[in-house]
């Protein structure tokens, strides 16, 4: 039976301490399936909170890690067409609802979950998109073009907030105003392309914000905490405006203004990467690879480590100082 080399972990923990590097039987593609010999594996926080336990128990006996990634198709299973053998693909949900992502030397997932990768990008870049990326655009562009409008991207030094700065410049968005908490993360937002940066510790931030719209507030925003920002967001948000939101992790369970809202008939927008419907996702696959092959995406990169040391992408999922990827360098000769 073939071997593969994968990064493993059957109980919860520090990722030092449980992920380890074991000999795992390489998988083969069942009927609809690719099996892609990784070269670059992609860690999220959400990859790191169930590692770790925080979102209850490993909700399987043994797993690989990681939903995002990048490599080459090895072999295909029935119903697939044979020519994708040997076709570059970047990956998404590999390990949603999946016991086995791609902190492994191969993977097989569904097909369309491995989408082709344009020549011009490099398998580090390709590890970059998944969560991030896909969430940008949903939030973003769910609720139609954004050319012509203004917007605030909460967080626009993470992961998310960086690719939604670039999007929305890219889409034509009259001003893109990003809040960060200061310092490098501030200088981060503006290489990305944002025409105003707020640090979120000022002593009024919606009046910060305001004032970087030129009075005019914004339109949509791209939130990464809906709870704890939603009193600045009801002092900025014009009229009609939408509020995508994607975490609310300081306050799970935000009480929300209905009356005031519905008065300025502003929506909030939940999303979640994992289940967007297949029409989004379609588009946002196909507008990802037109700017990748455009060469007109930056992919900043924090921590690349080898699979041996995967352990230390994880970690870096769980600094707040983080700016940039953190990838797993599974092989080098993909």
């Amino acid at each position: 039976m073939p071997m593969m080399k994968a990064l493993c972990y059957d109980q919860t923990g520090a990722a030092r301490d449980v992920l380890t590097l074991t000999d795992r039987p390489r998988p083969e593609p069942q009927a609809g399936e690719v099996l892609v010999r990784i070269a670059v594996s992609g860690a999220n926080p959400s990859d790191a909170k169930t590692r770790a336990g925080t979102r209850g128990p490993a909700p399987f006996p043994l797993i690989i890690p990681n939903s995002d990634g990048a490599g080459r198709i090895e072999a295909v299973g029935a119903g697939v067409d044979p020519t994708r053998v040997g076709q570059r693909v970047w990956i998404w949900n590999a390990a949603f609802g999946r016991p086995f992502g791609t902190a492994a030397e191969f993977c097989t997932l569904p097909e369309a979950q491995a989408v082709p990768l344009p020549d011009a990008a490099s398998y580090a870049a390709g590890a970059c998109l998944g969560i991030p990326a896909l969430t940008a655009h949903r939030c973003l562009f769910a609720d139609g073009p954004i050319d012509g409008l203004d917007i605030l991207i909460t967080g626009g030094a993470g992961s998310v907030g960086a690719y939604a700065v670039q999007m929305a410049k890219l889409a034509g968005a009259r001003r893109v105003i990003a809040t960060t908490s200061g310092g490098a993360k501030s200088d981060h937002a503006r290489a990305m392309g944002a025409d105003a940066v707020v640090n979120y510790h000022h002593a009024d931030p919606a009046e910060a914000i305001l004032a970087a719209s030129d009075g005019r507030g914004v339109d949509r925003i791209v939130e990464v905490e809906f709870g704890g920002n939603l009193d600045v967001s009801r002092k900025i948000l014009k009229p009609n405006g939408i509020i995508a939101s994607y975490g609310s992790m300081g306050d799970p369970e935000p009480v929300l203004p209905f009356y005031p809202m519905m008065f300025a008939a502003q929506t909030l927008r939940t999303v979640l990467v994992y289940i967007l419907p297949p029409q989004a996702r379609a588009q946002g696959n196909a507008d990802l690879n037109s700017w990748m092959a455009a060469g007109a995406l930056q992919h900043p990169i924090h921590t690349r480590a080898p699979l041996a040391e995967g352990w230390r992408a994880h970690e870096a999922c769980e600094t707040n100082s983080r700016i940039g990827a953190a990838l797993i360098d599974v092989a080098d000769d993909v």
